[in-house]
């Protein structure tokens, strides 16, 4: 791999997780912190949606940003021709 692709690779690498963070903390600390009374003037499946969001809706989102970041970076390697 050339320098310039092993760059622009680590480039979109770091593009990609950081996508991944930030969404994981706008729903684990913005939703299930900071807006949690506005949230929770909403239900889902019987819980207040702010401590839905604080309890379950970060675990989900981050074990749903695992599997994005998993076929994200498969489609990468294929793209610089580092895959497996």
């Amino acid at each position: 791999m050339s320098r310039n692709n092993a760059t622009a690779y680590w480039r979109a690498n770091l593009k990609l997780m950081t996508f991944c963070l930030i969404i994981w903390f706008v729903v684990s600390f913005v939703f299930g912190i900071l807006l949690v009374d506005q949230l929770n003037m909403f239900k889902l499946g019987g819980y207040k949606l702010g401590f839905w969001f604080a309890q379950q809706g970060s675990i989900y989102t981050f074990v749903v940003l695992i599997f994005f970041y998993a076929g994200m970076m498969n489609r990468l390697d294929r793209k610089y021709g580092v895959n497996e």
